[in-house]
């Protein structure tokens, strides 16, 4: 007890010595002792009035963490006062300030929830979108030099408040693009198509809506570049682009959508060539016409479309026409998939190819799924994450479905080419 008193005695002697812009406080709590406090931090209390006027003078004087203390203390003990909405946004207004960008975006959206008819709630949702950019472009949160949380979520959770409560405001629609961007940026790409697909669906006017179908294809896009066995990733990329095309036919984007849908053609186009050549080597003819046959629709014009006409017309010279299509209808086709399997294994090294099947019906490729790519055309690993193979292809216009991506700039009017 005694030294509680001395210490108690130590403290109001320096309270006398120190200017008054130094005063801290001591504070005594039953079966507590004596707790020092220090200046800005201690107790404030009056009512709304004498609490907001606190704060203001607070501010004068520039003690921006008191005025910030007295501000929360009147919306915290008077909160049906009519000061509280103001006194809550300029808690806000003073927080981001003072770089406290979470406590700011908190304080914006405990404004917009619990007073929607401040005239301040328009101010506190742009303030909302203005921190969540500043963390979608790198700020990180730190506590004592450790980072206790990712950047990029807390600007997903600040955008997610933006789009819940004002769903038709001005800065809505780049809220969501923006959540897009960020759950690209992270490589949670599932997320990033759906938040996209959401401007696309719900902000079809908006400017942004260019941009958020073109991030939809390019995310498939690239699923497609480097997933070697995911033909579900080059359908939606492709499905993506043509609505694009479609849908914004004069954007600044245009060109590159095109030129991505030429790469994906050839691609396309040169696995089929790669199978038809296959088969042509293993002398099952039938099956070689009908992968050269989808050469030429899939890029007429094309070096492999020429070679392709040209070797059919060779294998026609040589064995005639009616030899070279298929000789069953394609409900009968699954009857004769046994022999499809042995071409199909055939360049594995497990079986060898047995006589030319020219005499046997061969239906078409689009109709049996036991037809190639042989499996020695098709690497036994891929670098598509496991995410990119769902049970069918997609639309991307209309649902999503899980793929990689690329990124894009949230400040330009158009993401970035791949």
């Amino acid at each position: 007890m005694q030294f509680v008193i001395r210490a108690f005695l130590v403290f109001v002697s320096a309270a006398f010595l120190l200017p008054e812009s130094g005063i801290a406080s001591v504070v005594f709590q039953p079966g507590k002792g004596a707790k020092y406090v220090a200046p800005g931090e201690e107790e404030i209390s009056g009512n709304a009035t004498d609490l907001f006027q606190i704060g203001q003078t607070a501010e004068k004087e520039g003690n921006i963490k008191r005025a910030i203390r007295a501000y929360k203390s009147l919306v915290k003990r008077h909160p049906k006062d009519k000061l509280a909405p103001a006194a809550l946004y300029r808690s806000g207004q003073l927080q981001e300030q003072l770089h406290m960008y979470t406590p700011a975006a908190d304080s914006f959206r405990e404004l917009v929830e619990r007073y929607p008819s401040s005239p301040n709630f328009d101010e506190a949702i742009e303030g909302q979108f203005r921190i969540g950019e500043i963390y979608l472009n790198g700020k990180k949160l730190r506590v004592l030099g450790i980072p206790i949380a990712s950047a990029l979520d807390r600007a997903v959770t600040i955008f997610a408040n933006v789009v819940r409560t004002a769903p038709y405001g001005k800065y809505t629609a780049r809220a969501q693009f923006d959540i897009g961007l960020a759950r690209e940026k992270q490589g949670a790409n599932d997320a990033a198509l759906q938040a996209y697909q959401a401007v696309v669906d719900k902000f079809p006017n908006e400017p942004l809506a260019v941009d958020a179908q073109y991030q939809i294809g390019y995310i498939w896009f690239t699923a497609a570049q480097t997933g070697t066995k995911d033909a579900a990733a080059s359908a939606n990329a492709k499905t993506a682009f043509q609505d694009f095309l479609f849908h914004y036919p004069k954007s600044e984007k245009a060109a590159q959508a095109r030129a991505n849908l030429d790469i994906l053609e050839h691609k396309q186009t040169a696995n089929s060539y790669k199978v038809a050549k296959f088969y042509d080597k293993q002398k099952y003819y039938r099956a070689a016409v009908i992968y050269y046959n989808e050469v030429i629709r899939q890029q007429p014009g094309s070096q492999e479309s020429n070679e392709a006409k040209k070797r059919i017309d060779q294998l026609r010279a040589k064995f005639g026409d009616a030899a070279l299509q298929p000789a069953l209808p394609v409900a009968q086709s699954g009857k004769k998939k046994g022999e499809a399997h042995g071409a199909r294994t055939a360049g594995t090294g497990s079986a060898k190819p047995g006589a030319a099947n020219n005499e046997a019906p061969l239906p078409a490729s689009e109709t049996d799924s036991s037809l190639p790519p042989p499996a020695s055309l098709a690497p036994d690993t891929t670098t598509a994450p496991d995410s990119l193979l769902p049970p069918s292809a997609t639309s991307t216009s209309s649902d999503t479905s899980p793929a990689p991506g690329g990124s894009a700039s949230p400040e330009a009017s158009a993401p970035p080419a791949p």
